[in-house]
C-alpha cells in the first residue's frame, strides 16, 4: 500500500540518508536544487549520478548499485521507465526502507515490488515540497 498519510510520510523526513539517483551537478535544475535543499536540512545526501565525480562536493556514484554506504531513501529523479530496474537494486539493499520517485514519475509495477519486499513507497510527489509542508 502506497504512503498517504501526513504521519507515514512525516516518519519517513525523520529518516536521515537519501541516494539522489539522477541528482544533476547543474544548478537550477530539480534535480539539483531538491537534493540541495535536503542538504542544507540537515540530510546526508549521495548523489547518483554516472556523469559526475562530484555533486557538492560528494563523491557521486555511478549506480544505486555502486554506493557502499547505508541508504535510507532512495530518491528518484529518473524517467518512469528507468525506475524499475532502479528498484530492483534498492529491493536487494537491505538498507533501503523508502523508495521515492519525485513528481512525474511512477511505475505501479515497481511500486508493488518494492511494497513486497518490505520497502515503503512513496510516487509522483517531490521530497523538497513534503518537506516543507510537513517539517519546516
Amino acid at each position: 500500500m502506497p504512503v498517504e498519510s501526513d504521519a507515514e510520510l512525516r516518519a519517513i523526513l525523520g529518516l536521515d540518508t537519501v541516494a539522489v539517483v539522477g541528482c544533476s551537478s547543474t544548478p537550477g535544475k530539480d534535480a539539483h536544487e531538491v537534493p540541495r535543499y535536503l542538504l542544507r536540512n540537515g540530510y546526508d545526501v549521495v548523489p547518483v549520478n554516472p556523469n559526475a565525480d562530484a555533486v557538492f562536493d560528494r563523491p557521486a556514484y555511478d549506480s544505486l548499485a555502486d554506493v557502499d554506504e547505508s541508504v535510507d531513501i532512495v530518491d528518484v529523479f529518473r524517467p518512469s521507465d528507468e525506475v524499475a530496474g532502479i528498484v530492483d537494486v534498492a529491493v536487494e539493499r537491505d538498507d533501503v526502507e523508502v523508495v521515492w520517485t519525485q513528481l512525474g514519475i511512477r511505475d505501479d509495477d515497481a511500486a508493488a515490488r518494492a511494497e513486497a519486499a518490505g520497502k515503503r513507497v512513496v510516487q509522483d510527489r517531490c521530497i523538497k515540497v513534503e518537506h516543507g509542508r510537513l517539517v519546516d
